[in-house]
């Protein structure tokens, strides 16, 4: 399948870059990576919709407080209870904040009527393997709790995610299952990091020319993962647990022209073969990145509706 026009404009464009003397992401320091991204944002990021409410929080964690985003959708009252979805954002577990997923999040919660909470779990190289995963978990118990007294409930929660933060709700709903920890009723998985070995065809078939890179995705590995024998561990490469039973129902996106498409279709076919309700898309047109990128891809609002109104059929 072709590129689609959005798509091919920004793979075009991050080409042109690199002829004209970009540095590429894996020669950069994480903190250039992450002024880089930041200031790409504009490029791609439309302007933000208008919600119910915006709300910068902290959740206390396991290494110290995490900071959050809470969101409210437009129409909803101050009172009214709503189900919530933990959102996890991507960047390899290296670059991405909270300002950089606030499109998905404010779309997310006008399109699906439940409130968001966008968690900005500590990265990598400065915080290594597994604090990120612990920081996500830590967010999902106090959540549970009843996220500090706001009008949430407890009792209907989801985690969703894209790239790395879509790793991270997968590990987080398997963490929750086998420690009996809080009920999560759907996971919204949008090209999620399932195998740190990056062993499938679509590795080596989109290892170029497609924003995300091999060299690129080494390089993230190398400052998230303490060794390689990190890619073994399952909160690393969740497709490396054994049990995909009994998981919350879930929606896997994923893009075409992707080097993870291949692994997030693993995952969502061996957690239908475990029992578990999946729902499957492949946005055959896209890149890795896509659902971020709204201003220039039409694609990307009929994902995260998609993904939203699955959410909320669920909680």
């Amino acid at each position: 399948m072709t590129l689609h026009p959005g798509a091919k404009w920004i793979v075009d464009a991050a080409a042109d870059a690199l002829k004209m003397g970009q540095t590429p992401i894996e020669e950069k320091t994480a903190e250039q990576a992450r002024i880089f991204y930041a200031e790409s944002r504009g490029a791609l990021t439309p302007d933000l919709p208008d919600v119910g409410l915006v709300e910068n929080l902290v959740i206390p964690g396991p290494h110290g407080d995490i900071a959050a985003r809470y969101y409210r959708p437009a129409g909803a009252s101050t009172d009214d209870i709503l189900p919530l979805c933990l959102f996890y954002h991507g960047g390899g577990w290296v670059i991405g904040d909270l300002d950089s997923h606030e499109y998905v999040c404010r779309r997310m919660v006008n399109s699906g009527g439940f409130a968001v909470i966008s968690v900005d779990y500590r990265m990598a190289p400065e915080h290594t393997f597994p604090v990120a995963v612990e920081d996500a978990y830590a967010a999902l118990e106090w959540a549970a709790k009843g996220a500090g007294g706001r009008n949430i409930d407890p009792d209907h929660l989801a985690v969703s995610g894209d790239s790395a933060g879509g790793n991270l709700a997968t590990v987080i709903a398997l963490m929750a299952r086998d420690q009996a920890g809080p009920v999560i009723r759907f996971q919204g998985l949008i090209y999620p990091a399932t195998d740190m070995n990056m062993i499938t065809q679509s590795h080596t078939d989109f290892a170029e020319g497609h924003i995300l890179t091999a060299k690129s995705m080494v390089w993230f590995q190398e400052q998230y993962l303490n060794s390689l024998a990190d890619r073994e561990d399952w909160r690393a490469s969740p497709i490396k647990h054994e049990n995909l039973k009994d998981l919350p129902p879930a929606i896997v996106i994923t893009a075409g022209h992707d080097p993870l498409k291949d692994e997030g279709k693993a995952y969502a076919e061996r957690m239908a073969d475990a029992g578990v309700d999946v729902t499957f898309k492949c946005y055959e047109g896209q890149i890795h990145g896509f659902v971020t990128m709204a201003k220039v891809i039409d694609e990307s609002d009929v994902a995260i509706d998609q993904v939203a109104k699955a959410i909320a059929a669920a909680i």
